[in-house]
């Protein structure tokens, strides 16, 4: 299994735009649709492609100045397409996006938010090093990586 991360482009944007989560998954994350829009708007909000084996198979959006705070980084959207979901696609994705980040030098903190009830996202994220640090104002679990 080759998990790549690519740029959202003209060409490609049409196969993420439509994925989407199990019925039980959707109320704990915006649609795509929703995050390639707000990547046009916010210049600082990068939306990436997630390919496996060559086909699309996940979407995920970073912000590479959280709250105006150079070396801040947020990630907003990580979802793997539902039919996808389960084959490690997601670890995969998530370990090249963080090496991704790190790369940067100016990295110093990366963040993640999480509905408090989904205790899948908490585990997994857990799982990278990110550590809950709060709530945020909208009553997700806000977890942190420690960079630099």
């Amino acid at each position: 299994m080759n998990v790549t991360l690519h740029d959202i482009t003209e060409d490609n944007f049409e196969d993420f735009m439509d994925m989407e989560l199990p019925e039980s998954q959707r109320d704990l994350l915006a649609s795509n649709a929703y995050s390639i829009a707000q990547s046009r708007f916010y210049p600082d909000y990068i939306p990436r492609a997630v390919y496996c084996d060559g086909k699309p198979a996940g979407f995920l959006l970073y912000d590479r100045r959280a709250n105006d705070v150079p070396g801040d980084y947020a990630i907003y959207r990580f979802m793997v397409d539902h039919p996808q979901q389960g084959r490690g696609i997601g670890r995969r994705a998530m370990e090249l996006l963080l090496a991704e980040l790190r790369a940067r030098d100016d990295a110093r903190r990366i963040t993640i938010c999480y509905h408090t009830r989904n205790e899948r996202a908490q585990a997994f994220y857990a799982s990278f090093g990110f550590v809950e640090t709060g709530i945020d104002e909208s009553g997700e679990m806000v977890a942190e990586l420690r960079v630099a």
